[in-house]
C-alpha cells in the first residue's frame, strides 16, 4: 500500500522536472531569437538543430531503460539515478542561457547552444526523466495507488508551469521607450540558475523521501530499440497511446511557445501572458480531487475524447473570430484546455492500462519496453512542436527585436499558429483515441477481470 509521505513526496520529482523543463520549452526560442537577429535561414538552421537533437534524444531512451535495467543496489534500482543525475541536469540546464555567449560569431553560437542542448536534453534530462517515471510503478502494486500517483503528478507538474508561465514573464520582459515589449537578456542567466538550484533541490528530497516499495522477483528483460519496435508493431493500444502523446504533446508545447509571441506581437500586452498562465491551471486544480472518481465513472478513453472535442471547438472558433480583444482570446484558450488539463492528470494511467493490455493478449507484461516507447513518442511530440514553432516564425517572417514591430502580415501569421495549428493536432488526438485507440472503458475492466482471474484473486 502506497505511503501519504510518497503519495505527496514523488511529486517533487516532476516540480524539479519540469522547473528546468518548462523553461525550455517557453523560453529558450525566445532567448535564441533575442541575442542575435537571426535571419530566417540562421532561425530555420537552429529549429532543425533543436529538432534533430530531440529526435536523438528520443532513440536514446530505450539505451537509458537498458541501462536501468542492470541497476542493482540497495536504495532500490530507480532512486539511485535521482541523486546520480540531479547535479548535471541542473547545471546543463543554466549552461543553455549564458549571457557572454551573445559576444561569439555566429557559428560558435550555434555550435554552443547544440552541445549544451544536446547536453541538456538527449543525456541528462533522459538520465533522470526515465528512472523518475519508472519509479512509480515499484512504490505500490495497486491501481489506485498508481491512477492517484498519476493524479499528484499532474498536480506536481502544474507548479512549474504557473512559475514558469506566470513569474517568469514577469521578470524577463522590459518595456522600451516606444513600448515594444522585448525580453532582457541578463535575466536568463539569473532565472536558470534559481530554478536549476530548486530542481536539484526537488530531485534529492524525492529521493531520501520515497521508497521503491513492490521488490522485483525476476530478472527484468533488457529494453533494446529493436524490442521497442516489435512492441509498437503489434500493440494498438500502444499505437494508439504513442500518437496521441506525439499530437497532445505537440499543442501543448506550441500553444505554450507562440502564446509568447502573440501577447507580446499581436496583443502587446505581456502581463496578459501571466494572467492567461494563472488563470489556466485553476480549473485542472480544482479538477484534481475529481480526476480518479471521473476516469472511474466515464472512462479514461471517454475523457480524452471529451478533452480533444472541446479542443477543437475552443481554437477553431478563436481561427474564425480572429479577435484583437486580449481577455476574449484568453477566456476562449482557457476553456480550450481545460479538458486537457483534466486529460493531464490521467495520462499517465493509460500507460498503465495498455501494460495491463499487453500482459492479457501476450501473457508478458513489457512494462519497460512500453515505457520506453511511450517516452520515445512524447518526445517526438515535443520535436515537432519545437520544429513548427521555430520553422513557422521564420516562414511568417518574424523578426525578434524588430523596432519598428512586427508588420500586420506576421502578427496575422502568428495568431493563425497559435490558432489554427492546435486545432489541428485536436482533431488528431480525438481521432486516434476513436479509431485506433482501442481500449474503452468496457475493455479496461475485462482486462482488469481477466489478470485477476489468472491470478486467482
Amino acid at each position: 500500500k502506497l505511503r501519504k509521505r510518497n503519495m505527496i513526496m514523488y511529486p517533487l520529482g516532476t516540480v524539479g522536472r519540469d522547473m528546468v523543463y518548462c523553461l525550455v520549452t517557453n523560453f529558450l526560442l525566445t532567448y535564441i531569437l533575442f541575442t542575435k537577429g537571426l535571419t530566417s535561414a540562421q532561425l530555420g538552421a537552429v529549429t532543425a538543430i533543436m529538432v534533430a537533437a530531440r529526435v536523438f534524444d528520443a532513440l536514446n531512451d530505450p539505451v537509458m531503460g537498458n541501462i536501468i535495467e542492470n541497476t542493482r543496489s540497495r536504495w532500490g534500482k530507480f532512486k539511485p539515478w535521482l541523486l546520480r543525475a540531479c547535479g548535471p541536469v541542473a547545471l546543463a540546464s543554466f549552461l543553455m542561457y549564458q549571457a557572454w555567449a551573445v559576444n561569439l560569431s555566429m557559428t560558435l553560437r550555434i555550435v554552443y547552444m547544440f552541445v549544451t542542448y544536446l547536453l541538456w536534453g538527449s543525456i541528462c534530462y533522459t538520465c533522470i526523466n526515465i528512472p523518475y517515471g519508472s519509479m512509480a510503478s515499484v512504490m505500490s502494486d495497486e491501481p489506485d495507488d498508481r491512477a492517484s500517483l498519476s493524479t499528484f503528478r499532474g498536480v506536481g507538474s502544474m507548479i512549474p508551469q504557473i512559475l514558469v508561465g506566470v513569474v517568469v514573464p514577469m521578470f524577463l520582459y522590459t518595456t522600451l521607450e516606444d513600448g515594444t515589449k522585448v525580453a532582457n537578456a541578463s535575466m536568463f542567466p539569473v532565472i536558470a540558475l534559481v530554478l536549476s538550484i530548486a530542481a536539484a533541490a526537488c530531485y534529492i528530497i524525492c529521493y531520501f523521501l520515497c521508497t521503491e516499495r513492490v521488490k522485483l522477483t525476476e530478472e527484468s528483460k533488457s529494453v533494446s530499440f529493436a524490442d521497442t519496435l516489435r512492441a509498437l508493431a503489434g500493440n494498438r493500444a500502444l499505437i494508439g497511446i504513442s500518437l496521441v502523446f506525439i499530437c497532445y504533446l505537440g499543442a501543448q508545447m506550441l500553444n505554450q511557445t507562440i502564446n509568447n509571441y502573440i501577447f507580446k506581437d499581436y496583443f502587446g500586452d505581456t502581463m496578459g501572458l501571466s494572467v492567461m498562465n494563472a488563470a489556466g491551471f485553476a480549473p485542472a486544480l480544482l479538477l484534481a480531487p475529481c480526476a480518479v472518481p471521473m476516469a472511474r465513472k466515464f472512462g479514461k478513453k471517454e475523457l480524452g475524447i471529451f478533452a480533444s472535442i472541446l479542443g477543437t471547438v475552443a481554437f477553431g472558433a478563436l481561427f474564425l473570430m480572429r479577435t484583437t480583444n486580449m481577455w476574449l482570446y484568453t477566456i476562449v484558450n482557457i476553456v480550450g484546455l481545460l479538458g486537457f488539463g483534466l486529460f493531464n492528470l490521467i495520462i499517465w494511467a493509460f500507460v498503465s492500462d495498455v501494460i495491463d493490455d499487453q500482459e492479457v493478449r501476450t501473457g508478458s507484461r513489457d512494462d519497460g519496453t512500453i515505457y520506453a516507447v511511450c517516452s520515445f513518442a512524447r518526445k517526438v511530440g515535443q520535436a515537432i512542436a519545437s520544429a513548427l514553432g521555430g520553422w513557422s516564425l521564420g516562414w511568417i517572417g518574424y523578426v525578434e527585436g524588430s523596432l519598428s514591430g512586427q508588420t500586420e502580415a506576421v502578427k496575422n501569421g502568428i495568431y493563425n499558429i497559435a490558432t489554427l495549428v492546435p486545432m489541428i493536432l485536436y482533431i488528431a488526438v480525438g481521432v486516434c483515441l476513436i479509431a485506433i485507440y482501442p481500449l474503452s472503458k468496457k475493455k479496461v475492466n475485462e482486462n482488469t477481470a481477466t489478470l485477476k482471474e489468472r491470478r486467482g484473486e
